[in-house]
């Protein structure tokens, strides 16, 4: 079975009650479907989304076995195997072997750490938000160690080199992506709601 985002978000909820993992899903599960839709895979958008939401599902109750409880809690419930592998492959080289394959998997490696970092970045600002953060603040901080030391630079650079790109362009792409999350705003708590527009997209001008 390969779950739609809001069975994906269902199923979520199930395992992580605390507002922080929840809330890191449903980021990264909008910016999956932002990267979906702007590298030509849009039919597969609810798929690329399911995947985000699910990619920490083990997490919060199993931090010792991440990317392996998963797996188990999916077979379980007879998810689909390209779930199961795709939400997998973040860990690979930290807590599995299971090497990102598809486009989808290389983005969400890429972004799963810079997400966080990005959303640090913009909490630093006096708007408290990504729609006026710049790539160039971003990697100001980036370059401090101290500053969200808990977000791998190491894993961000392996993802940017797995898609073949500038650690530029995979930040201001990020930041794009996180500014169409941010627009839908919703929070964590709130029932899962459909959005209906998707913006803005690369077709507007990349973050200096």
């Amino acid at each position: 079975m390969i779950p739609t985002p809001e069975q994906a978000w269902e199923l979520l909820c199930e395992f992580n009650e605390g507002d922080f993992h929840r809330r890191h899903a449903r980021t990264v599960g909008d910016v999956l479907r932002w990267f979906a839709q702007e590298l030509g895979y849009g039919e597969d958008a609810d798929f690329w989304e399911a995947v985000g939401i699910l990619h920490d599902l083990d997490f919060e109750q199993w931090p010792d076995q991440h990317c392996t409880k998963s797996q188990e809690l999916m077979r379980e419930r007879d998810i689909d195997e390209s779930i199961v592998h795709a939400t997998a492959s973040h860990g690979y080289g930290l807590t599995v072997d299971i090497q990102p394959e598809h486009q989808m998997e290389k983005v969400l490696f890429a972004v799963d750490e810079l997400t966080g970092l990005i959303g640090a970045a913009a909490l630093m600002r006096p708007s408290k938000s990504v729609s006026d953060l710049e790539v160039k603040s971003v990697k100001k901080k980036y370059k401090d160690k101290k500053f969200a030391a808990g977000c791998s630079r190491e894993v961000i650079e392996r993802g940017a080199a797995m898609l073949g790109w500038e650690l530029d362009e995979l930040i201001g792409k990020t930041i794009l992506a996180m500014r169409a999350s941010e627009a839908a705003g919703r929070l964590p708590g709130q029932s899962f709601v459909r959005r209906t527009n998707d913006v803005p997209r690369t077709a507007d001008k990349l973050p200096d």
